[in-house]
């Protein structure tokens, strides 16, 4: 069957009805700025504190836009005789965002949760040079990262937490054995007979 003569005006006019009746809604961006989800990834924020100088991160980017530079350090030894150990020092952390993929790849290998996602995605510059963000850049990121979502009341204890709370329980426990023990020996010495002075100087 042919179709009818105008009906896709029809069909369009009456799409153009429909949306003039609904609510607006543009975002007023940049002066309202947009409620982004909690997992948004926008940019890699770098706690630096955390950082052991390990380059796991640097050796799974499947980019190579993360560049490390470090240097050993002596540490005195924590007790008197005690060996002299060296550590990494970060110099250098730096993330080329013209290069990254936001894989977040670097962040789930990491052993010491040094880096995390931060919501923020303003970063754009005249030159692509400049996509390139020292650790100072990285860590001011860092504060901006959100805190992780609440656990579902049904979900089971963090392995973690688990661990540390069967070690405080069975440090507890072994307290409280030792703490009964001493105090059943001085009931037992308290119920012995005592002896008299005269007693004590013939043995």
């Amino acid at each position: 069957m042919p179709p009818i003569p105008g009906s896709g005006l029809a069909k369009g006019l009456a799409v153009t009805l429909r949306t003039m009746t609904k609510r607006t809604v543009t975002a007023q961006y940049p002066d309202v700025q947009p409620e982004l989800p909690p997992r948004t990834r926008g940019v890699i924020g770098l706690f630096e504190e955390n950082c052991t100088v390990c380059m796991l991160c640097a050796r799974e980017c499947p980019d190579w836009c993360i560049y490390i530079d470090s240097h050993k350090e002596t540490v005195p030894p924590a007790a008197p005789g005690g060996r002299e150990r060296s550590r990494n020092v970060l110099d250098r952390f730096a993330i080329d965002f013209a290069l990254c993929m936001y894989c977040g790849i670097c962040i789930e290998v990491c052993p010491f949760d040094a880096l995390f996602w931060s919501p923020e995605f303003e970063y754009a510059e005249t030159d692509i040079h400049e996509l390139t963000h020292e650790r100072d850049k990285l860590r001011e990121w860092m504060w901006t990262v959100p805190e992780p979502p609440a656990l579902d009341p049904g979900a089971e204890e963090p392995k973690e937490i688990a661990a540390a709370r069967k070690a405080a329980d069975k440090l507890q426990a072994q307290e409280a054995q030792a703490a009964q023990e001493a105090q059943a020996a001085q009931k037992a010495e308290q119920a012995r007979p005592g002896q008299s002075p005269d007693e004590e100087g013939q043995e």
